[in-house]
């Protein structure tokens, strides 16, 4: 079957908002290493790894080993109503890493289900339906996430089970306090959460929950130590600080294990997702264990910490420490930030390159209009049909549709990032022209 047809066949029986990348979109049929082929036979640098959940990339002896052992003793599910010894063991590992005290680990099937897990604990233990969360943000497209996502793209609804109120931080090149140097920049979005809590709270607000890095919001980073400063805020008032990891776990901005590290707090709930199963359908949240046994009413999960996706994972999390892919992806994220930077310096569309390690945002512009730059959508759709004619594929995000988003598998190579570097320029210098 040719891929036209099966995009016919999409078009009949999923929705229309499932979105696909490309004028013709490709169906992926084969991988190996950081490559995937699509039904066509064309193969392609893949620098999105299945919007950054193959941590790994594909293929890789060690998890689908772990992975066949398990299916080999016929046991592929029994939900939590019995003990699974392998979620036992992948809990205890990522309570202990996670540094936050007295931890204790609940697994569910994606980032989604787990920052609604997050939410309904943290109203829970605090006793109130009242949440922060940052403009610009993105935590899932379930019902309680959608009500705290900060980005109109991805808000399919104003109704929500939580009351919210939006904070400056973690999108700085079009806030108004841009202009701004890093510390002074940093006081400023403190003063304004709490303005925030001053005017548009009752005081007894559940959590904050922010991302280290905004994923779908185009990588925006914030300066170091701004949710330090804001935990110091949130603490006078007993307010929890949620971390979503879901994109910047597992050692992906290469500085830290958790993008949460980077602003020298640890948070009272951290979720997770995408990279921990590289490709598996794993994710979870760890909490102090007074707010993770703060439930009153009975609650499992049918799959969350089955014995496939939590064998997998735990094969996954034994490959990323024991090959330094934290190291790896401060070092190859280097080389490509530079890389980027030095285009951007020669090409008027680049409005801005940022990130951290392999977590890369380069935000799009209309040359010649102001500072910061009218947002350039249509150039970002041009870029990703010149790199996939090219044989790369990257992603797309931001609050304008505008921003390129880069973030290979974290074992890529030398020779990969100067072969994605070099389509990357010729792609520009294409879609500018």
């Amino acid at each position: 079957m040719t891929e036209p047809d099966l995009l016919q066949r999409h078009r009949a029986v999923l929705p229309n908002w499932v979105s696909l990348y490309y004028d013709e979109p490709i169906e992926i049929v084969r991988a190996e290493g950081r490559r995937v082929t699509d039904g066509s036979g064309r193969t392609y640098l893949d620098f999105f790894a299945g919007i950054l959940t193959n941590a790994i990339g594909y293929d890789v002896t060690e998890i689908s080993d772990a992975v066949r052992t398990q299916l080999d003793t016929g046991v592929l599910h029994t939900s939590t109503l019995y003990l699974i010894r392998k979620q036992v063991e992948l809990a205890e590992r990522i309570a202990e890493l996670s540094g936050i005290p007295d931890a204790k680990v609940f697994f569910t099937n994606s980032g989604t289900e787990a920052n609604e897990t997050a939410l309904m604990l943290a109203t829970q233990y605090r006793r109130s339906n009242q949440i922060l969360a940052l403009r610009n943000s993105y935590h899932g497209r379930a019902f309680g996430t959608v009500g705290i996502t900060g980005n109109r793209g991805w808000s399919a609804s104003a109704l929500s089970p939580v009351k919210v109120s939006y904070v400056h931080g973690g999108y700085r090149y079009r806030s108004p306090f841009a202009g701004l140097d890093e510390a002074a920049y940093v006081e400023a979005c403190t003063e304004d959460l709490r303005d925030v809590l001053r005017t548009t709270t009752s005081g007894d607000v559940a959590a904050l929950i922010a991302e280290p890095i905004q994923g779908v919001g185009g990588f925006a980073t914030p300066p170091d130590g701004l949710f330090g400063r804001f935990k110091e805020v949130l603490d006078e008032s007993g307010i929890l600080l949620i971390s979503d990891e879901v994109q910047t776990g597992w050692g992906r901005t290469g500085e830290h294990f958790w993008g949460m590290d980077a602003h020298g707090v640890t948070p009272d709930l951290l979720t997770f997702a995408k990279g921990l199963g590289n490709g598996l359908a794993i994710g979870g949240v760890v909490a102090r264990g007074e707010i993770m046994d703060c439930l009153g009413a009975n609650s499992i999960s049918t799959f969350g910490g089955n014995p496939v996706s939590t064998a997998g994972a735990a094969a996954t999390l034994d490959y990323l420490l024991d090959h330094d892919l934290q190291g790896n992806a401060a070092k190859q994220g280097a080389t490509l930030m530079a890389g980027l930077r030095e285009i951007q310096s020669r090409c008027a569309v680049v409005g801005d390159v940022r990130g951290k390690g392999l977590m890369i945002g380069v935000e799009l512009v209309r040359p010649g209009s102001q500072a910061p730059g009218e947002p350039d959508p249509a150039a970002a759709a041009r870029v990703l049909e010149e790199t996939k004619a090219r044989g790369l594929l990257i992603g797309k995000g931001g609050l304008h549709g505008n921003v390129l988003r880069i973030a290979p598998p974290m074992t890529l190579t030398d020779e990969e990032s100067a072969e994605a570097l070099a389509i990357l320029d010729d792609s520009l210098a294409a879609a500018s022209a």
